[in-house]
């Protein structure tokens, strides 16, 4: 399988990586491997400090407060990392890619992480890259939802958020409608 920095693979990758960072070049590999991605030579230690280079500006875009600072960002990933497309089969199939050839893990990853959160803002929009909204959790997710209003990482922090609205509605004094009444009937 390609990472296809056309679908949500690259932006999911750049999040996993984020979210929990590589502390190893052997880890690294690992888990790109994990993600689908082909890795054509060995990954060492400098692969891992570029990478983490672009986690970096990546976060930045992330936290970026609005659509012009974002797209900023984006293009001077886009222009330090990106290259002109081209087609290729080197792995059994035609595809594009946005770097040249041979280059290592670390420049790949830049590459497609640039190409793929470009590609998916301006297909899904520019708000689909955030973290959660959940206050003690910084999880980082593309909003892949069909909405568009993805607000946090997991269903559990979902939950979480949900409780926590509903337990300080309690104590305001604020009950949900419909509240009075089943205690009424108790």
């Amino acid at each position: 399988m390609h990472l296809n920095p056309y679908g949500e693979g690259a932006v999911n990758l750049a999040a996993d990586l984020a979210n929990r960072r590589p502390a190893t070049a052997g880890e690294l590999a690992d888990r790109c491997r994990a993600a689908g991605l082909v890795l054509q030579r060995p990954v060492i230690p400098g692969d891992l400090d570029l990478t983490l280079a672009a986690l970096d500006a990546w976060e930045e875009i992330v936290d970026a407060t609005g659509e012009h600072e974002r797209a900023e960002l984006v293009n001077r990933m886009l222009a330090r990392w990106a290259a002109h497309p081209r087609l290729t089969d080197h792995a059994g199939g035609w595809h594009l890619h946005y770097r040249d050839d041979l280059l290592p893990l670390g420049s790949v990853l830049s590459s497609l992480i640039a190409v793929g959160t470009a590609l998916h803002l301006v297909g899904r929009g520019m708000h689909r890259l955030r973290r959660c909204a959940v206050t003690e959790c910084a999880t980082i997710f593309a909003d892949t939802s069909r909405t568009g209003r993805q607000r946090y990482c997991s269903q559990r922090c979902a939950n979480r958020d949900a409780v926590r609205r509903h337990r300080a509605l309690r104590s305001s004094g604020h009950a949900p409608a419909g509240t009075a009444t089943r205690r009424a009937a108790r």
